[in-house]
């Protein structure tokens, strides 16, 4: 369990990392706002590498929700369902 634990943590702190640095640089338009990090996009994207950030920003925040899900709810949830699965069908 502690695997996976710590490769949960490793995908969320270093996508939310990721994360977090595209959006200081993209989202935020001045630094005494209250919405720093989730204000819309100040322009559209002016060049190829601009508007891969902006895709990869999306990504980030994505794979560091679902990843950390994965690791902390569904992979130890499958392993106690499969575990129950085989204590059932070793008691028949």
């Amino acid at each position: 369990m502690a695997d996976e634990f710590i490769k949960g943590l490793g995908i969320l702190t270093g996508s939310g990392l990721a994360w977090m640095v595209l959006a200081g640089w993209y989202r935020t338009s001045s630094f005494e706002s209250t919405k720093q990090l989730i204000e819309p996009l100040h322009s559209e994207p002016g060049g190829l590498f601009d508007l891969l950030a902006v895709t990869m920003m999306d990504v980030f925040l994505w794979f560091a929700i679902i990843g950390a899900l994965t690791f902390w709810v569904l992979i130890p949830t499958g392993r106690q369902l499969k575990g129950a699965l085989d204590d059932r069908r070793n008691a028949q």
